[in-house]
Formats: C-alpha cells, sequence, structure tokens
C-alpha cells in the first residue's frame, strides 16, 4: 500500500480536527440559546381540613372533638350524605345530642328533608333540638309548620280529635301524678305554656351618700314666767343618699294552660319526675270519658286526651339563636 505523503495526513488531521470542533461549538451555542426551561406554577395550597374526609360519626366522642361547634358538626354530618345517607343521619343524632345544639333551621332544611320524611326517630330528633332551644313549643311550632314537619299541638288535637288521631303531638307539661293500669303506668300531665316576665336588675356598683348637717344657737327672749332668759341647743339632720343603675332583664317562667293529658309509657321510667317541665313528644290516641259529674245536658262525663309518650327532654335555658 503506498503511503501518504506527510502534508496530506496533516491537512486530514486538521480538517477532522476542525469539524469536530465546530460540531462542539454549534451544540454549545444550541444550548447557550435555548430559553431556560419554565417551573411550572405551585399548586394552590388547600386546607388540610377540606382534604380530609369528615370523620366517622360510628365514635361519636373523637367526630365531636373535631367538630365541637354545633354549625361545623351538623355542616360535617351533610358532607357525609355523598357516602352513605345513614352515617350522615347518625352524625347528626350526635351532633344533636351535644350541648348547645340549636340548629333547628339547619335540620329543617332542604338537605335532611328526605331523611325527615322517612327516618323513625327523626320525630324525636326534632323535639331534642326545641327543648335544647329553651322549649319553647308553641313558637316552635309555627317553624315546623312552615316547613310542613307533621308534629302538632295538643290544643289542636283536642279540638280535632278524629283529624289528628295517630299523629305525633309535641307539648312542654309537667308530671303530676304517676299511677300503673296493669303492666303500662299512666302520667297525668299538666301543660305548661313559657311565658316572658320583665324585671330590672342591679348592674355595676350602688353609691351610698351620708350627710350629717348640724347647726347650734343660744335664742334669748323674755316669758311671763321666767323672766329674762337664754335658751341654747343644737341642731343634726341627717340625709341619705344611694345611686345605681340597672338592666331591664326577662326570664322565662311555666305557667299552665289549663290543658291536661294522660300519658301511657311502655315501662315505669324513673327519670320522669313530678313538678318537672319536659317537652314531650307523643302520639295522640284519641279523647277519652272521664269519671265526673254529668249534667242534664251530657250524656257521658268530661273527656281528657290520651297520648302515647314516644320521648321526652329537659328543656334548657331560653337560648339566643
Amino acid at each position: 500500500m503506498p503511503r501518504l505523503p506527510l502534508l496530506t495526513l496533516l491537512g486530514a488531521l486538521a480538517t477532522g480536527c476542525g469539524a469536530s470542533h465546530a460540531h462542539v461549538a454549534l451544540e454549545d451555542r444550541a444550548l447557550t440559546d435555548a430559553p431556560p426551561p419554565r417551573t411550572p406554577p405551585p399548586a394552590a395550597k388547600r386546607s388540610v381540613a377540606a382534604e380530609e374526609p369528615p370523620t366517622s360519626p360510628h365514635d361519636a366522642r373523637a367526630f365531636l372533638a373535631r367538630y365541637p361547634t354545633p354549625a361545623a358538626c351538623e355542616g360535617a354530618a351533610r358532607k357525609l350524605q355523598a357516602s352513605s345517607r345513614d352515617d350522615a343521619w347518625l352524625a347528626l343524632k350526635v351532633c344533636a345530642e351535644a350541648p348547645g345544639f340549636t340548629q333547628l333551621g339547619a335540620v329543617l332544611g332542604s338537605a335532611w328533608a328526605e331523611d325527615l320524611r322517612v327516618r323513625p326517630d327523626a320525630a324525636n330528633l326534632i323535639t331534642r333540638v326545641v327543648a335544647q332551644r329553651g322549649g319553647s313549643v308553641e313558637g316552635e311550632l309555627r317553624l315546623l309548620h312552615a316547613r310542613k314537619v307533621p308534629i302538632f299541638s295538643l290544643a289542636s288535637a283536642i279540638a280535632q280529635p278524629d283529624t289528628y288521631r295517630g299523629r305525633y303531638v309535641m307539648l312542654r307539661a309537667q308530671v303530676a301524678d304517676q299511677r300503673a293500669e296493669g303492666e303500662r303506668p299512666t302520667l297525668w300531665l299538666v301543660e305548661q305554656g313559657l311565658q316572658s316576665v320583665g324585671s330590672r336588675r342591679e348592674v355595676g356598683i350602688a353609691y351610698n351618700t351620708d350627710t350629717v348637717t348640724q347647726s347650734s344657737g343660744d335664742l334669748g327672749g323674755r316669758t311671763a314666767l321666767t323672766g329674762e332668759g337664754r335658751v341654747g341647743g343644737t341642731i343634726f339632720t341627717r340625709e341619705s343618699t344611694t345611686q345605681s343603675a340597672s338592666e331591664r332583664t326577662y326570664d322565662n317562667l311555666s305557667e299552665e294552660t289549663g290543658r291536661e293529658a294522660l300519658g301511657r309509657l311502655a315501662a315505669p321510667d324513673p327519670f320522669l319526675e313530678t313538678r318537672r317541665d319536659y317537652v314531650i313528644l307523643a302520639r295522640f290516641d284519641g279523647l277519652r270519658v272521664t269519671s265526673g259529674m254529668t249534667t242534664d245536658d251530657e250524656d257521658e262525663g268530661p273527656k281528657i286526651p290520651v297520648l302515647t309518650i314516644v320521648g321526652y327532654h329537659l328543656p334548657q335555658s331560653l337560648a339566643v339563636y
């Protein structure tokens, strides 16, 4: 094989080195001219509470601990409807069992309308919330009727017994007596109405001022019996002033409405104490003739409504809601 001249070989090497150098230079320029990579915008931060699903209501203590306010508790219960309406209803019952739950408007809202219609314990849950709000049954029934909730007053049931037989009634009442008729105890209920009574209460600090004034002097003169003479003495005057501030307050007192009823229980209940107010949910069973004096115009004695007690709750102090 013939040898290549030395100059030819050096020229080939120079040409190859130049090509390689040019190639590297293009790559460097391409990298230099390319725009810097775009950094994706940071994802919007979401609150942990919004990302985490509501706690299971089967652990009532943990559920209430996470949602300590009544409004937050009801809101969390409502969110559970997307996954399980049974769990959502259980959560609402857990919320209603907590003291201070007065969210009757939320319970009567459209979110719970279907549950209020089909759940057998819905009426008792509403009764508990009414008791938590102070037990002003007459006013609360107007709110229930505006939402077409079928719970009625004792007065309506007495006025139209055939219309309301078998329906729910709600009343605020005291237990006057408890007796046993066979195996089922019967309560003598005296309905109570809630009246607001105004009074004035002292506030702040009361200030007292006690002032004593002393006056002295002599009086001279002449009398027929003593002749010339002078009379001296001292006069004390005491004044007392009291200053205080007061404000107008209102207390809610229960007062008998004049209506009474017989309430039937499935079994004796030692927690139903006499002379104490309760908000009672019952089923109206009709009117029963009681023993008494009849007049010439009456064929039978007076009648008293008979109720089957479904549930009862102690009314709390009237709440502001």
